[in-house]
């Protein structure tokens, strides 16, 4: 239970940042990945900052010897950029360019637009579970 309501208080922080940083805005997303157009840099200052906070906080959590609520970290093992990780990576790219919502975001806007944001929510999920089954023919 202690788990589920640290993600609760964390999941909170990160939308309230989102939100307060104009990320849940699709429009201000757009204008930011508009760059021959009317492009509106504010964001990167906002990823600028999430780089910061996140290099900070990794040096510090990576000294201890285990996550506060968890028995051993959970990293990643390959270091490789193959196939899949490029076009994964392109794909979520030009969806995001194109909607102007990221995953966090949406979740994070369900609360304040649910109506508009349900549907691409629902296709968001339905998108995840065919790329899960892809990868399991593909391997």
């Amino acid at each position: 239970m202690t788990r589920l309501i640290t993600a609760l208080i964390i999941g909170t922080i990160f939308g309230t940042g989102l939100a307060i940083a104009g990320m849940l805005n699709p429009i201000k997303v757009v204008g930011f990945l508009d760059i021959f157009g009317d492009w509106d840099p504010s964001l990167a200052f906002v990823m600028g900052g999430g780089v910061l906070v996140n290099a900070i906080g990794h040096r510090l959590v990576m000294k201890r010897k285990a996550p506060v609520q968890c028995a051993t970290f959970s990293m990643p093992t390959s270091t490789n950029i193959d196939k899949p990780l490029v076009i994964g990576s392109a794909i979520f790219g030009v969806g995001w360019g194109l909607a102007g919502l990221c995953p966090g975001p949406v979740v994070a806007s369900l609360l304040l637009n649910g109506q508009a944001m349900l549907p691409f929510f629902g296709l968001m999920i339905a998108g995840l579970l065919v790329g899960r089954i892809v990868m399991r023919r593909l391997t």
